[in-house]
């Protein structure tokens, strides 16, 4: 039977559903900000003229786009509203998140164990994250015969298929791929998917037949492959998915992976963490306070200007 597993690492709570020692899907979350679920007063500062929208901000100054308005509201006006779209960083722009009016008990965004219901574990089984955070870090998933590459864009999540295998094999071999990624990776909002093209309708009726069976358990909207090969995807977005969190900070992320890799280091002594400058720099000095504090140890930190973002490394060295 699947289960939610929750690490609280630091600077990041993470969630993979397991089954059988696989992922079957992932979350990841990065605490602060307006996140999904956060139940706050705010000040309305502008209000679009004759609609039912506008702009608030909340007490940490982020601004979040307002639906739903009632007519009384004005600007200058407080307000109690529910998030219901975390912020989405993408290259070259930020989509402010999204609230509406609501009349709930004032409360923080929910954590991923009391959102999935999940077990809180101090340590996923071994290789799980890796291979999730490679999967997104790259942007990229193999499958014989074939690759997925998926790329955040400002407009869409697209995923491009490719290959040695013949069109029709091609396409009807990436789909329970591509159903996968779309868990492990959390995607979310229009996903647009180039399947290689194909002319022959009765081909095009079996891909449309495959998504139908691979997606059925997650709630989405789709249309039919077209000639060119293109099928859009679109599911409810509520917060930035482990591919779109990894591309808007990569250094971040790969920070957060390092100090992961020190709470597991086991061996006695001074904990040195080796990373690019980059990293070192993205790296809070509360998120080493608190890797001091949780291992009972020294930090130390070197800069190898030689080393990948994400090739930062955690070991124990003499005191």
């Amino acid at each position: 039977m699947a289960e939610w597993l929750v690490e609280q690492g630091i600077g990041e709570e993470r969630a993979v559903l397991v089954e059988r020692g696989a992922a079957l899907a992932a979350r990841l979350r990065w605490p602060g900000g307006l996140e999904a679920g956060l139940v706050e007063e705010a000040r309305l500062i502008h209000r679009t003229a004759n609609s039912k929208r506008g702009t608030a901000r909340f007490a940490s100054g982020e601004e979040a786009l307002v639906d739903s308005l009632p007519h009384e509201a004005s600007e200058g006006a407080t307000l109690r509203l529910i998030v219901t779209r975390s912020a989405m960083a993408e290259r070259g722009r930020l989509k402010r998140a999204q609230a509406r009016p609501a009349k709930e008990a004032l409360r923080a965004a929910p954590t991923l164990v009391e959102d999935l219901g999940a077990r809180i574990v101090r340590r996923f089984p071994a290789g799980l994250w890796e291979e999730l955070f490679a999967d997104a870090w790259a942007g990229e998933a193999t499958f014989p015969g074939g690759t997925l590459t998926i790329t955040p864009t400002p407009a869409m999540t697209l995923v491009d298929i490719d290959g040695t295998l013949p069109p029709r094999d091609l396409a009807l071999a990436a789909i329970e791929p591509l159903a996968h990624m779309l868990a492990r990776l959390d995607l979310a909002g229009s996903i647009g998917i180039d399947f290689p093209t194909l002319s022959d309708k009765d081909d095009r009726k079996k891909i449309d037949g495959g998504l139908e069976r691979a997606l059925g358990d997650w709630p989405h909207e789709r249309t039919s492959i077209n000639g060119f090969g293109f099928v859009q995807l679109v599911a409810r977005l509520t917060r930035p998915s482990l591919l779109h969190l990894l591309a808007r900070d990569r250094a971040g992320a790969a920070a957060r992976l390092l100090l992961r890799a020190a709470e597991g280091v086991d061996t006695p002594g001074t904990l040195l963490l080796t990373c690019p400058p980059a990293v070192e720099a993205a790296l809070k000095a509360e998120w080493l306070a608190e890797l001091a504090r949780r291992t009972g140890r020294e930090v130390r930190i070197a800069t190898d200007p030689g080393l990948a973002l994400a090739g930062g490394f955690a070991q124990a060295v003499p005191l």
